[in-house]
């Protein structure tokens, strides 16, 4: 039988960290890959408040690289960048929670407008307006408008977040691919994906452009505002709208798939 070598760039250095506990050949793939930190920490800086500083979200995504490097399984042939880029990722934000950079106020306001488009939109079976939302949660346009602004960093979700909080299980054990997968898991995950496609269908249509250029096409909010020919504050009002709208989906799909 041919022993075939998985499709992974530094194979031989994976093998010697992995199989041979070698600490060089560890120190040697955190030094190869701290641009991932770089490029994931400034991503995620967009927007957040001039308090935090890019010195603590590269130190928060370091800690997610060593933690991506220990965790990873070289042998299943997967690529290791998306993986460090979601443990980056989310050890920033979990990074973040923990220093509270956040007023609790605004985490309320981030609430009251999630329920407002997951009870209405439900409803309906439409996408909401901004003056529905408005009347629901009464205030005026112009006040929702400044709350969309005041929330806009609040819109990251780190996969790392517990699903329930009384329980361990994270979304990242969602998408996590087993060796293999079992029936119930396969449905699941079909049904989200189908879940999350009709959640982006409804949004509108500069809605679903701002999520397109921001997660699939990786502009930054700054590009995104050029293209749009839209200011910064706006494009950042549309994905905060965005995010919030497609979180009331995944809440309900959330409830019917935990609290059955």
């Amino acid at each position: 039988m041919i022993d075939k070598k998985p499709n992974l760039a530094h194979f031989d250095t994976w093998r010697q960290w992995k199989q041979g506990g070698s600490r060089e050949a560890k120190q040697t793939l955190i030094e190869t890959y701290l641009p991932l930190v770089e490029y994931v920490s400034g991503r995620l800086a967009i927007g957040l408040p001039k308090n935090v500083s890019k010195e603590d979200l590269g130190s928060f995504g370091i800690m997610g690289l060593i933690d991506a490097v220990e965790k990873f399984d070289y042998e299943r042939g997967l690529q290791f960048e998306t993986y460090a880029s979601w443990r980056i990722r989310g050890a920033i934000i979990d990074g973040l929670r923990q220093g509270d950079w956040v007023p609790r106020s605004v985490r309320e306001k981030a609430k009251k407008i999630e329920e407002a488009y997951q009870k209405l939109e439900q409803k309906y079976l439409r996408t909401v307006t901004d003056e529905e939302i408005s009347d629901y949660l009464q205030v005026t346009e112009d006040e929702f408008q400044h709350m969309l602004q005041e929330i806009a960093v609040t819109s990251i979700c780190s996969i790392d977040e517990p699903i329930r909080e009384e329980e361990s299980e994270t979304r990242l054990s969602l998408l996590v691919d087993e060796r293999a997968k079992n029936p119930e898991f396969t449905v699941n995950e079909f049904y989200l994906k189908e879940t999350l496609a009709r959640a982006i269908e409804k949004l509108t249509e500069k809605e679903r452009i701002v999520v397109s250029l921001f997660y699939f096409e990786e502009l930054s909010l700054s590009e995104i505002a050029e293209v749009m020919s839209l200011s910064p504050s706006r494009i950042s009002q549309l994905h905060s709208k965005a995010m919030l709208r497609l979180r009331g989906v995944l809440s309900r799909y959330k409830v019917q798939l935990f609290e059955k």
